[in-house]
C-alpha cells in the first residue's frame, strides 16, 4: 500500500494526545515540561497529514474535565494554547490549512477567545486541510449544546419536532461540515474515548498505542494508517455486501 492512495486513507483523523505528564515523570523533568514537549510533536503530525491527503485533523488539547486539574497545570495549558495559536498562524498560511476550535468557550479568558476567533477568521479561506483544536470540549457537552440549539429553533418555529432526526442533529453538532471521523488515535496506553467526539466518531476505527504523546512519531502515524487500511468497515452491512459493492464499483 502507498499512503498516497487516497481511498485507503482516513479523510478525518482525530487524536487524543495523552501521556504528557507520564512522559515528564519518565524523563525526570519538571512539572509542565511534558506538556511543552507534547506541543512540539503536533507540527510534524499536521504536516504529514496534509502531505498524504488527510482532509481534517482534530486534536484533543483540553477537555471539559481538565478544568478539575491543579490550577498551576490549567494555567500552563492555557498559556501553551495561546503560544500554539500564535505559532500555528504562519504555518497555516504556509500550508494553506484552516484552523478552527471546538468546545465551550464561556470558561476561557477574553484574550484567548479573541485570539481563537481571530485565527479562525484569518485562516477560514485556506482549503488544503482543516486543523481543529478541541479546547474545553466534551462530547456530551457537544450533544447537549446541539439539543439546546435544536430546541431553541423549534420554539422559534424554524423547525418542527417531526423534522428532528439523525441527519438534522448531525447539522447541529461541532464539525458538521467535515467528514465523520474515520480514524481515532489515542496515545498513552489508555483504552477509552474520554468523552471525545462521541457523535462524530460513532463509526471511527480506533487505534490505541502505549506510546506517550511526546514520543509519538510520523512513522507510528503511518503505521496507524496502515492498520486502518487493513480493516473492513461494514457500517452495519455484511462482509458479502461490502465485497459485492466493491465488485460493482
Amino acid at each position: 500500500m502507498t499512503l498516497q492512495e487516497e481511498s485507503l486513507l482516513p479523510q478525518h483523523v482525530a487524536i487524543i494526545m495523552d501521556g504528557n505528564n507520564r512522559f515528564a515523570k519518565k524523563k525526570q523533568m519538571q512539572k509542565g515540561d511534558g506538556h511543552r514537549e507534547g506541543k512540539n510533536v503536533l507540527d510534524p503530525i499536521v504536516e504529514h497529514c496534509k502531505k498524504v491527503g488527510v482532509r481534517a485533523l482534530t486534536v484533543f488539547a483540553f477537555s471539559s474535565e481538565n478544568w478539575n486539574r491543579p490550577q498551576y497545570e490549567v494555567d500552563l495549558l492555557m498559556k501553551l494554547l495561546e503560544e500554539t495559536i500564535h505559532e500555528q498562524l504562519p504555518r497555516m498560511e504556509k500550508f494553506n490549512i484552516a484552523l478552527r476550535f471546538i468546545g465551550d468557550r464561556s470558561r476561557l479568558s477574553d484574550p484567548l477567545r479573541e485570539l481563537m476567533s481571530d485565527a479562525e477568521k484569518k485562516t477560514a479561506s485556506y482549503d488544503s486541510m482543516t486543523l481543529t483544536i478541541a479546547i474545553s470540549y466534551g462530547g456530551m457537552w457537544d450533544m447537549a449544546y446541539a439539543a439546546k440549539r435544536i430546541a431553541e429553533d423549534a420554539l422559534l418555529g424554524k423547525l418542527k419536532t417531526d423534522q428532528i432526526n439523525v441527519d438534522l442533529f448531525d447539522n447541529y453538532v461541532s464539525l458538521s461540515d467535515l467528514p465523520a471521523v474515520d480514524l481515532l488515535i489515542r496515545t498513552g496506553g489508555d483504552y477509552r474515548l474520554s468523552n471525545f467526539l462521541l457523535w462524530q466518531a460513532a463509526y471511527a476505527e480506533l487505534y490505541f498505542t502505549e506510546t506517550l504523546w511526546p514520543e509519538f512519531t510520523v512513522e507510528e502515524l503511518d503505521h496507524a494508517f496502515c492498520v486502518f487500511s487493513g480493516r473492513e468497515r461494514r457500517f452495519g452491512k455484511t462482509t458479502e455486501q461490502i465485497q459485492q459493492a466493491k465488485i460493482e464499483n
